[in-house]
């Protein structure tokens, strides 16, 4: 299936399509040609017709962990948490130990704002990728909704140190060091987030705020 896996990443779809297809025509038992159409329906966001291949993966192979991955996926990206979180759960259970669907599981859990649920799941996918800067800042905002202000402040500084423009990282060390009353740091902060980013306008709310109250203080 390398080629037509190739045909996606390059964006050739009819390419991919025809390929995929035949790959079923001529071996319509194997479902890993079916969890690879899925794939491209999904990033064609044809999640119908997704979910109908990964479901047909998942009959042929009771265990395909990867096409549960892909249900979890196809839902997620409708918004329909409840049902990612069961397939992400069911693609664990079966062994499927990847970085990838700890973090969306963890996902699901934070756009659901079940913060306390999404932490080992955002934790783990860490674990498996130390080096992906967007799991680590997931993982970061979840830590600080559950008000675990050092720990977030610790991740959103690995953050930094694995991508140091990243303006949202900058902009939750200014919440925190605000909280902290830390203001002059909160500052540096939200000026870092700006100049990345010079429409960040939670960053430029922050710093507008701090130089009100600082020139209330001097008057």
């Amino acid at each position: 299936m390398d080629q037509g896996i190739q045909y996606m990443k390059e964006g050739k779809i009819e390419e991919a399509v025809k390929y995929f297809t035949e790959a079923i025509e001529n071996n319509p038992k194997d479902p890993v040609h079916y969890i690879n159409f899925g794939n491209l329906l999904l990033h064609m966001k044809d999640y119908e017709r997704a979910i109908r291949f990964y479901q047909r993966a998942t009959e042929l192979d009771e265990s395909a962990a990867t096409a549960f991955y892909g249900l979890g996926n196809a839902y997620f990206e409708q918004d329909v948490y409840d049902k990612a979180k069961e397939y992400y759960q069911k693609a664990i259970s079966l062994g499927l130990e990847e970085a990838d669907v700890y973090l969306m599981l963890g996902m699901t859990f934070l756009y659901d704002e079940q913060f306390k649920l999404a932490l080992p799941y955002l934790q783990r996918a860490t674990e498996l990728n130390e080096e992906d800067e967007a799991t680590l800042f997931q993982y970061g905002l979840a830590l600080a909704q559950t008000e675990q202000l050092e720990a977030a402040k610790d991740t959103f500084e690995k953050v930094l140190e694995l991508e140091e423009n990243h303006s949202d990282a900058h902009y939750n060390l200014g919440v925190i060091s605000l909280y902290h009353e830390k203001v002059q740091d909160a500052l540096q902060h939200f000026e870092k987030a700006i100049e990345i980013q010079p429409d960040h306008m939670l960053a430029a709310n922050g710093k507008s705020q701090i130089e009100k109250m600082l020139e209330e203080n001097d008057s």
